[in-house]
């Protein structure tokens, strides 16, 4: 365990004082809360009796008077302590000492008070009674304002924040909105598929063979049954399962895992809704995914149409439609529709692309598109008709055997869906499978395993059905105008955290500083941290060698800054 702050070792003292005087900081019993700070404003009544528990997050004493403010689940209120009004009698403990002395900004308190207006207009709870319910130990790192209005030590550092995210959401208000607006936008699609009498279902996220995508998956063991067993890549394959069981609409959210990269808009665990329907096709699927989205802009933003970045997106239907090998020409040049292998490869080079031997047609089609294309589609647009070997669980094109019936729904530069008009012929299928074997004998690590299991199925009858996939995580990235996946995932994955440096006074000072400016001049930095010469030599050399602060000759001069 890392050395304690100041801080920590005086709030564990305060601990210790509260139970000398017979409080218990971590009660048991429950706590008879009647009011949220939101119910409280929204019918407001002088004199109403409440009771409302929270953090204790500021606080202006006065002498025998003070004001605070309570944050709850719903916000902040105001509330009063007067000395005389919580002790009564002679014994003035528990304002003077408990609530003046051992509470500090974090607590959590309940509070049994009576509704007033201030002078200028404040709603606010007058204390009859408190309780200590939490005793905090660390201090939380709230923002602080100088004289001249500077902000500063706000809790914005994005490694923190993530890492940290119950901290973040206690000192971040908007953050606590964003995943509230993630809610309402999951809400919103189970209420457009329950209106139709669509079943939400959960599939095994443990599965002997990792089906239904191309990518790359997480392995396990299962010790009792001494199997090899995948966290689950997509759900797609379960589903189609119980279509073929006779359920005429089912869908899931699903967390999905694949042992891939991590960017702004990947994590390796993340959410998709699949949702498959019997007797219908691609072009249905396109003008039910049109509906949807429009719903569920107007559900958690009022408008079908938000704010992403610079640009403004507009959800209302209808979208464009555009091929993929039209796309492709329109932003290339070059019509690849009939190339083979040999000759697209070359023109994936040609076109400054990363290529390599392992990739077949449809690999090559998708890096010419992602690279050349995908930026281009801010506003939705579906980019349909993909080539049969990009697409080894879709139908083929009725018009094209080159061609499926297969679209990805576009938006902001993005893949947000992607859905097909479901291959329901097991021979077909098989003979797929069997390409995307080959394809992995060649080298290629995302092909996908052959599922006896699923063909056997299919061989029982599948219904002609449309097929579609939505990435969660992406369409609240839109509706909540972020840019990065960490910012609406609760627990996004991390590395590994590093351990805590121990850092001498000195080098705190000095890292205090350059945390305020970096880089900074080395003589600058000297004169501001104010030690000695041999305190000076010592402390630098501490955080260089701590791989914390980094020293740089320049024409200018020496510079240092924190790595």
């Amino acid at each position: 365990m890392a050395a304690l702050s100041e801080q920590e070792i005086i709030r564990r003292e305060k601990l210790e004082r509260l139970r000398a005087l017979g409080i218990d900081p971590y009660p048991a019993p429950l706590y008879p809360v009647n009011h949220s700070s939101a119910s409280i404003k929204e019918d407001f009544v002088e004199g109403k009796e409440v009771i409302i528990a929270g953090r204790l997050m500021s606080r202006r004493i006065q002498g025998k008077a003070s004001f605070a403010e309570v944050q709850d689940s719903q916000g902040r209120i105001q509330v009063y302590f007067n000395r005389d009004e919580i002790c009564v009698g002679e014994d003035k403990t528990l304002y003077n000492e408990v609530y003046k002395k051992l509470l500090d900004i974090g607590d959590i308190i309940g509070i049994e008070g009576t509704l007033f207006t201030t002078q200028v207009g404040q709603q606010t709870i007058a204390v009859k009674k408190f309780d200590v319910l939490n005793k905090t130990l660390r201090p939380l790192p709230l923002p602080k304002t100088d004289a001249e209005g500077n902000t500063f030590d706000e809790f914005n550092d994005p490694e923190l924040r993530y890492r940290q995210r119950y901290v973040d959401l206690i000192v971040n208000p908007k953050v606590k909105e964003t995943f509230i607006k993630r809610t309402k936008i999951t809400n919103s699609i189970r209420e457009y598929f329950n209106a139709k009498d669509y079943l939400e279902v959960e599939t095994p996220i443990l599965q002997p063979i990792p089906g239904g995508a191309s990518a790359r998956p997480f392995m396990t063991h299962h010790n009792a049954l001494d199997i090899p067993l995948y966290l689950r890549v997509a759900n797609e394959l379960y589903l189609k399962r119980l279509i073929v069981g006779g359920f005429d609409g089912v869908y899931e959210f699903s967390k999905d895992f694949r042992n891939e990269g991590m960017d702004r808009t990947h994590n390796p665990e993340f959410t998709v809704m699949e949702l498959y329907v019997a007797y219908k096709d691609y072009f249905w699927m396109m003008e039910t995914t049109e509906a949807l989205l429009e719903k569920v802009a107007l559900d958690s933003n009022g408008s079908s149409s938000v704010s992403v970045g610079e640009h403004t997106i507009d959800f209302k239907a209808p979208y464009p439609r555009i091929p993929i090998l039209k796309a492709i020409e329109i932003h290339t040049g070059i019509d690849v529709s009939e190339m083979d292998e040999v000759t697209l490869r070359e023109t994936a080079k040609g076109l400054g692309i990363e290529v390599d031997e392992t990739m077949g047609i449809g690999k090559l089609i998708d890096e010419i598109f992602g690279e050349k294309c995908e930026h281009h589609y801010i506003q939705p647009t579906f980019i349909t008709d993909y080539p049969k070997e990009m697409s080894p669980l879709t139908k083929e094109h009725r018009s094209n055997p080159k061609l499926t019936e297969r679209f990805e729904l576009m938006v902001n530069g993005k893949e947000l869906a992607n859905a097909y008009t479901e291959l329901n012929d097991p021979i077909d299928q098989r003979e797929r499978f069997e390409e995307q074997m080959k394809l992995s004998e060649k080298g290629d690590d995302e092909a996908m395993f052959i599922d006896q299991d699923f063909l056997r199925a299919l061989e029982y009858g599948m219904p002609p059905t449309s097929g579609i996939g939505i990435g969660i995580d992406r369409l609240v990235m839109l509706m909540t105008n972020n840019s990065s996946i960490q910012e609406v995932l609760f627990f996004p994955q991390m590395r590994p955290e590093k351990k805590a440096v121990e850092l001498t006074e000195e080098e705190k000072a000095i890292l205090s500083l350059l945390k305020t400016k970096s880089p900074i001049e080395l003589a600058q930095l000297k004169e501001q941290a104010g030690l000695s010469n041999k305190k000076w030599d010592v402390s630098l050399k501490g955080l260089t060698k701590k791989g914390i602060a980094k020293v740089k000759k320049t024409e200018d001069g020496l510079w240092v800054k924190t790595i």
